[in-house]
């Protein structure tokens, strides 16, 4: 079988996606999935994304993370398959897809700049020093000191394999509120990858509603991630999150040809 892939990163989030419109990919397994994400074996990736066809949308986005398991929504993974498809030709001047959290918008800027419109967030749980979300994905978010210093590897394994969260998993942000105003900086520890990536849009999402500094109206957050900026913008409603734009660059790497 040989497959035409194109590679592409969003703030150093990096995927393989897939031209699924004809469905000649429909039976890749969980071990051809984690070989093309294999970064010594393979093309190398966080996760693997299908860009498939449906009825009632510009496209479907399927993702799976780099261990081969279908995941839940990837933020930076959303705005990389909606660059993909502009570059294939579908040009809109917003887009709607569907994906397994639910219907999405999006937008590409002449810059290049991918705007993505996430979900609503009802609910941000504090339970002892972190807090609880969920933006698509699940997280946990952690307010720390200097973490640049921190050890993300081992102390993001440490929550997401503690006893409450081993079983379906969860990723773990840490977070560093900076002294200027609505400006933090946020490392993420990915379930399915198991590692410390570059960047996680579900994860700065999460660490942008955490920091919120006003009570109600319009917020902005700056986030700087180990592979680049992006910023949140959203609306606070009572408890509620809501008109959540994850924004920032989108870029193709390179493509080619894998055989199995």
């Amino acid at each position: 079988m040989r497959i035409q892939f194109y590679k592409y990163q969003g703030t150093g989030n990096d995927f393989v996606i897939l031209d699924n419109r004809g469905q000649q990919y429909i039976n890749l397994s969980v071990e051809q999935i984690n070989q093309i994400c294999n970064r010594r074996f393979g093309v190398g990736a966080d996760g693997l994304m299908l860009l498939n066809n449906h009825p009632d949308y510009d496209f479907e986005m399927k993702y799976y993370n780099a261990d081969g398991r279908e995941s839940s929504m990837c933020g930076n993974g959303g705005r990389c398959l909606v660059k993909f498809a502009y570059d294939l030709g579908i040009v809109r001047t917003t887009y709607k897809f569907i994906a397994i959290d639910g219907a999405h918008e999006a937008t590409v800027d002449i810059d290049g700049t991918v705007s993505l419109k996430m979900n609503d967030v009802k609910e941000i749980r504090y339970v002892d020093d972190h807090f609880i979300l969920n933006t698509g994905s699940p997280h946990f978010v952690e307010l720390t000191e200097d973490v640049m210093k921190l050890d993300v590897y081992e102390k993001g394994r440490e929550v997401r394999y503690s006893p409450e969260f081993k079983e379906q998993g969860i990723n773990v942000n840490f977070v560093e509120q900076l002294e200027e105003p609505d400006r933090i900086i946020v490392r993420t520890y990915e379930r399915g990858v198991e590692d410390e990536t570059y960047s996680c849009g579900t994860g700065v999402t999460a660490a942008a509603l955490v920091c919120h500094h006003n009570d109600n109206g319009f917020n902005r957050v700056e986030i700087q991630t180990l592979g680049g900026n992006l910023s949140v913008e959203y609306d606070k409603i009572g408890d509620s999150y809501q008109n959540i734009w994850l924004q920032g660059p989108a870029l193709r790497v390179f493509s080619g040809q894998m055989d199995f």
